[in-house]
C-alpha cells in the first residue's frame, strides 16, 4: 500500500495475554489530534477531535473492564457486562455524533475542510503515542467517513477519498491477519506468514492498566463488587427451579442443544438485513429487539411516526422473524421511575404495533437492568423480560473469529441458552456464519418465538440471613466528672483548658451516650479544691436505685496545672492543681494522686478511667494483660487506669487546633475512632493510650504517661464507637487546615493493630502495652466501621482515602445506603459530577425516603448541566421534607434552574 497502514491488534477477550508479536516500547500518553490545536481551521474540527479522544478512552476503558473476566463471580461478570455494555453504548452516541458532524463537515463549504480531515486522518493513522491497537477504536468512523466524502466529487475530495480507502483496506487486511492468528492461539498453533508491525497484547493491555483500574471503572458507573459468597450449589436441570420461571426468560430451561438467537439495538439500516439474510440460510428463526427511537417518534396525541427504521423491521417481520421491544431510547431503566420508564416501555410499544399489530409480548431490559416498578409495568403491559445466558460480547471485542469462539465456547459449557447478539456491528455480520456452521453441525437446533414462554429456570433469591449484634460492653451506666482550669489567680494562666473540658463533656454525651445528667461540669471558679472533692464524694455518695453501681463506670477528666512534689522519702508525688491552689501551699491546697488513688479504689464501678491533662510524675502502676476473650473476662475485673499528658518538668503544649490543647485534642481524635485500633468498634483505654502517648510525644514535648492504679485488678475501660448515621452533603463541616495538618502528624505515629506499644508510667519507667484482640464482628459491623472511618478521612479532606473506606463499606454491605451517598458525595467534593449522580441514584435506589441524598442528587445533575433532572431531585426533596433545613436552598436552585 502506498500509505501507511493502520496497524490495528483485535480486541480479543478470550484470548487476551495470549497473542504475540513485537512490542512498540516508549510510548508517551497520545497527544490529542492535530485538528484540536488552535491553528485548527474549523470550530467543528476541533469538537470532533476532542469526541474522538473520549472515544479512544472508552475504548480502552472497556479492554480493561472486561479483561481476564473468567476470574470473576458470576455476579461480578453481571455487572462488568452491564457497565461495559453501558461503556460501548455511550460511546455509540458519541460515534454517532461524530459521523453527523462529520458528514456535516465534509458536506460544507469551508475551504478548508478536507484540510481539517485530513488532520484527523493523520491523528488516526501515525499519532505520536498511539498504540496501534488504538486505532481499532476509531474503524466505525472511517467507514462512515469513506461514504460521506464519496459523495463529493470534487479534485481533494477523491484524493481524501482515495487516502480513506486505503486506510479501510488496511483495517479488512489486518483484521484477516489476526483471524488467522486467533485461530492458532485457540487450535492450530500455525506459524504467521504475514509480519505486520504491532504489539504484543499482553504488552498493551498492561500499559491500559497502568491508566485504568476494573475497580476503578465499575465505581465511576455507580457499581462495587461485594466480597465473594459462599459459592452456590450447582443447578440441577431436574430441579423445581429449573423447570418454571414466572417472571423472566434466561435460556437455561431450554431443552439440551437448543438454542435462541437473539439480536439488540437495531434495526440498522445495513446489518439487521444482512445478518435476516444469513439466517435464512440455515433456516434459524430469531428474535429482534428493536430500540423505539430507531423505528420513529410519537407525536403529541401519542400516534406513531414511523421513519426508514420501520421499514427494516416489516422486512423482517415479513421474512418470519419476530419483533420486540427493547426500550425507547436504551436508557438504564433500573434507574427510572415513573412516567419517564412508563415511555420507555409503552412508547416502543406503541411504534412496535404501527409496525406489526400482532408485534410479539417480548422485552428486554437495556443491559439487563431492571427494578421492580419496571417488571411491574410488564406485567401490566403483559410483556415478559427475555435475559439471556450466553452474551458474545461483540459489543467490545472487534474480531469475528474472536466473537466466535467464545460463543462456541459458551454454548459448549452451557449446553443451551439464549444467545446475545446485536444486529448493529460488521464484525456480529461477519461471526455469524462461523457460529451457525458450528452449532448445526453438532446437532444444535434453533427455537423460535411461539407466543408461549420458554420453560426456564428461576426463583427468588433467598433472603440474608439475619446478621449477630456485637457484644454489648456490659456497661449498666455512665458516669463522668470533667474538670477545666485555665483563669488560675495564682498560677500561669492557661489558654485552653476549659475548652477542653468542655470538647470532652461534649463527646461523653453526644457520642457515647453519657446522660447529661450524669456528667458534672467544674470550670474555673468552681474548680476549687473543695469542689472537686465533694464532686467525687457526691459520686461515691450515690448509693441507691438511681446512683452509681457496681456494673457502671466512671471517666474522670481534668484539664489544668499539674505538679510534682519530692518528699523526704525521695518518692516524687503527683498533684492536680485546683483553681484557688497556692505554690506556697502546694501540699495542703492541691490534690495529691493518693487521694485519687483513694477515690478510685472507693468508687463502687466497674471500670473507672482518669485522663490527666496536666504533667506531673509520682503514682505506682500495674499492669494487667488481655486475652481473645476480652468483654468476657473484662466484665469480671475490675479496672483502675489513669492516662496523663506528661510527667515531671514538662508542660502542656496548649497549640492545637480549634481551641483545644495538643493532648486533649488527639484524645478527642483517638475518642472520634482513630484509637479503635483493632477495628472492632471498641475503644479500650489501653488502645487509647497506645494511640494518644506516641502521637502527642511525636508532636511536642510531653511523654504521656498511662497504667493501672493500686487495686486494679487489670479490667480494662471500654468506650464502643456509636454507629454513624451522618449522611455527607454541602452542609457537612471539615477540619481546619491546621487541624489536618497536625491529624496528619499524628496519624504518622499511629501503632498497628498488634503492635505492642512503649509508654511512659506515671514514675518515669517505661512499659509495653498492646491492643486486646479485636471482638468478632458481623459483615455489616465491618462495613459500618468502614463507612465511619471514611467520615473521618472526608473531613480530613483525605478524598481518596476516604473513597476506598466507602467502597470497602460496600462491598462488606453492598445495599448500604448511607455509604452509597457518601461515596457519591466525595466525588462530588472533586468535580466528578456524573459518578456522583450514579452513586446518589444508587442511594436513593437503597432508601427512597432519604430525603438529603435527593439534594445531592439535585446539586450534582445541576453542576453537571442536566437542569431538568436536578429540579426533579430538587422537588422530590421538598415533597419528602416539606420543614427541613434545606427547603430555602432547594426553592433557591428551582427557581435559578
Amino acid at each position: 500500500m502506498k500509505r501507511k497502514a493502520l496497524y490495528l491488534v483485535i480486541f480479543a477477550i478470550a484470548a487476551a495475554g495470549a497473542a504475540s508479536g513485537t512490542w512498540l516500547a516508549n510510548r508517551k500518553p497520545a497527544p490529542p489530534p492535530q485538528a484540536a490545536q488552535a491553528t485548527g481551521p474549523t470550530k467543528e474540527a476541533t469538537a470532533i477531535a476532542a469526541d474522538m479522544q473520549q472515544v479512544l478512552a472508552a475504548y480502552r476503558k472497556m479492554i480493561v473492564l472486561t479483561q481476564d473476566e473468567a476470574g470473576l463471580s458470576s455476579t461480578g461478570q453481571e455487572e462488568v457486562n452491564r457497565v461495559g455494555q453501558q461503556l460501548f453504548h455511550d460511546n455509540q452516541e458519541r460515534i454517532n455524533k461524530i459521523d453527523d458532524a462529520l458528514e456535516s463537515l465534509v458536506g460544507s463549504q469551508n475551504p478548508r475542510r478536507f484540510e481539517a480531515v485530513g488532520g484527523l486522518l493523520d491523528y488516526v493513522e501515525s499519532g505520536e503515542g498511539l498504540y496501534d491497537a488504538d486505532r481499532l477504536a476509531f474503524r466505525e468512523l472511517m467507514q462512515s467517513l469513506l461514504a460521506s466524502v464519496a459523495k463529493d466529487s470534487s479534485l481533494p475530495a477523491i484524493k481524501l477519498h482515495k487516502r480513506i480507502s486505503e486506510d479501510v483496506d488496511a483495517l479488512a487486511e489486518i483484521e484477516r491477519n489476526y483471524e488467522n492468528e486467533i485461530r492458532a492461539v485457540f487450535g492450530r498453533f500455525e506459524t504467521r506468514s504475514i509480519t505486520l508491525k504491532r504489539e504484543k497484547w499482553d504488552s498493551y493491555v498492561a500499559y491500559l492498566k497502568t491508566l485504568y483500574q476494573r475497580d476503578r471503572i465499575l465505581k465511576d458507573y455507580g457499581v462495587v463488587l461485594p466480597y465473594p459468597a459462599r459459592p452456590e450449589p450447582p443447578n440441577q436441570d431436574n430441579s423445581p427451579s429449573a423447570q418454571k420461571e414466572e417472571d423472566e426468560i434466561f435460556g437455561k430451561g431450554l431443552p439440551k442443544k437448543t438454542i435462541v438467537l437473539t439480536f439488540d439495538d437495531g434495526p440498522h439500516r445495513r446489518y439487521s438485513e444482512e445478518i435476516a439474510a444469513i439466517l435464512k440460510q440455515y433456516d434459524a428463526p430469531a428474535v429482534f429487539f428493536s430500540v423505539g427511537r430507531n423505528l420513529g417518534t410519537l407525536d403529541a396525541h401519542g400516534a406513531a411516526r414511523l421513519n426508514a427504521g420501520a421499514e427494516v423491521s416489516r422486512k423482517l417481520k415479513a421474512a418470519g422473524y419476530v419483533l420486540a421491544n427493547h426500550s425507547f431510547s436504551h436508557a438504564q431503566l433500573s434507574k427510572e421511575s415513573g412516567a419517564s420508564l412508563k415511555a420507555e416501555i409503552l412508547d416502543t410499544d406503541t411504534l412496535l404495533k404501527a409496525v406489526d399489530p400482532q408485534r410479539s409480548a417480548l422485552f428486554r431490559f437495556p443491559y439487563g437492568a431492571r427494578n421492580k416498578e419496571g417488571m411491574h409495568l410488564l406485567a401490566d403491559a403483559h410483556l415478559k423480560s427475555v435475559m439471556w445466558n450466553i452474551d458474545s460480547l461483540d459489543w467490545a471485542d472487534p474480531v469475528p473469529s474472536s466473537i466466535a469462539d467464545r460463543v462456541l465456547r459458551a454454548v459448549d459449557k452451557e449446553g443451551r441458552g439464549i444467545i446475545l447478539f446485536h444486529d448493529i456491528h460488521e464484525r456480529t455480520v461477519k461471526a455469524l456464519p462461523a457460529i451457525l456452521d458450528r452449532l448445526v453441525a453438532e446437532g444444535y437446533q434453533f427455537a423460535g418465538w411461539d407466543g408461549n414462554t420458554f420453560r426456564v429456570s428461576g426463583g427468588a433469591h433467598a433472603a440474608p440471613a439475619p446478621v449477630a449484634r456485637a457484644a454489648a460492653t456490659g456497661y449498666a451506666s455512665s458516669w463522668a466528672i470533667v474538670v477545666g482550669v485555665d483563669g488560675y489567680p495564682k498560677w500561669p494562666r492557661l489558654q485552653y483548658a476549659v475548652r477542653d473540658a468542655e470538647g470532652v463533656g461534649q463527646a461523653l454525651v453526644q457520642k457515647f451516650g453519657f446522660a447529661p445528667d450524669n456528667v458534672v461540669t467544674l470550670k474555673n471558679e468552681q474548680a476549687t479544691r473543695r469542689g472537686i472533692l465533694a464532686a467525687f464524694h457526691d459520686l461515691v455518695g450515690h448509693g441507691g436505685t438511681s446512683g452509681l453501681q457496681p456494673n457502671d463506670r466512671v471517666f474522670v477528666f481534668f484539664a489544668g496545672h499539674g505538679a510534682t512534689r519530692k518528699l523526704s522519702s525521695g518518692r516524687d508525688l503527683g498533684y492536680i492543681v485546683p483553681y484557688d491552689a497556692d505554690p506556697e501551699n502546694l501540699a495542703s491546697d492541691a490534690i495529691p494522686m493518693t487521694e485519687i488513688q483513694n477515690i478510685a479504689e472507693s468508687l463502687p464501678a466497674k471500670h473507672v478511667l482518669f485522663v490527666m491533662d496536666a504533667c506531673y510524675s509520682g503514682l505506682g502502676l500495674t499492669r494487667g494483660g488481655a486475652n481473645a476473650a476480652f468483654l468476657r473476662d473484662n466484665a469480671k475485673r475490675l479496672g483502675r487506669q489513669m492516662l496523663t499528658a506528661g510527667g515531671t518538668d514538662q508542660m502542656v503544649s496548649d497549640g492545637g487546633p480549634n481551641g483545644h490543647s495538643v493532648f486533649t485534642w488527639t484524645l478527642l481524635q483517638g475518642l472520634g475512632g482513630k484509637a479503635d485500633l483493632n477495628g472492632d468498634g471498641l475503644i479500650t483505654a489501653t488502645e487509647l493510650a497506645a494511640y494518644v502517648a506516641p502521637a502527642v510525644a511525636s508532636v511536642s514535648q510531653q511523654t504521656p504517661a498511662f497504667g493501672s492504679l493500686p487495686g486494679s485488678e487489670g479490667g480494662d475501660f471500654v468506650f464502643e464507637l456509636p454507629e454513624e448515621s451522618e449522611f455527607l452533603n454541602t452542609n457537612t463541616a471539615q477540619l481546619s487546615n491546621d487541624a489536618i495538618a497536625l491529624n496528619t502528624k499524628l496519624d504518622a505515629k499511629a501503632s498497628a493493630p498488634t503492635a505492642p506499644v512503649v509508654v511512659k508510667d506515671l514514675q518515669g519507667g517505661e512499659q509495653t502495652i498492646k491492643a486486646p484482640a479485636a471482638v468478632p464482628v458481623s459483615s455489616r459491623q465491618q462495613a459500618q466501621r468502614a463507612n465511619d472511618h471514611g467520615l473521618q478521612l472526608y473531613k480530613e479532606k483525605q478524598y481518596a482515602q476516604a473513597e476506598a473506606q466507602f467502597t470497602e463499606a460496600l462491598k462488606l454491605r453492598p445495599n448500604f445506603a448511607l455509604a452509597a451517598n457518601n461515596l457519591g458525595f466525595v466525588f462530588y467534593k472533586q468535580d466528578k459530577f456524573a459518578e456522583a449522580a450514579r452513586w446518589f441514584e444508587n442511594a436513593i435506589k437503597m432508601d427512597p425516603s432519604r430525603a438529603i441524598a435527593y439534594m445531592n442528587l439535585g446539586d450534582a445533575y445541576a453542576r453537571a448541566g442536566d437542569g431538568e433532572k436536578a429540579k426533579a431531585a430538587y422537588k422530590t426533596y421538598l415533597e419528602l421534607a416539606p420543614t427541613g433545613s434545606g427547603v430555602g436552598y432547594a426553592k433557591g436552585q428551582i427557581e435559578k434552574l
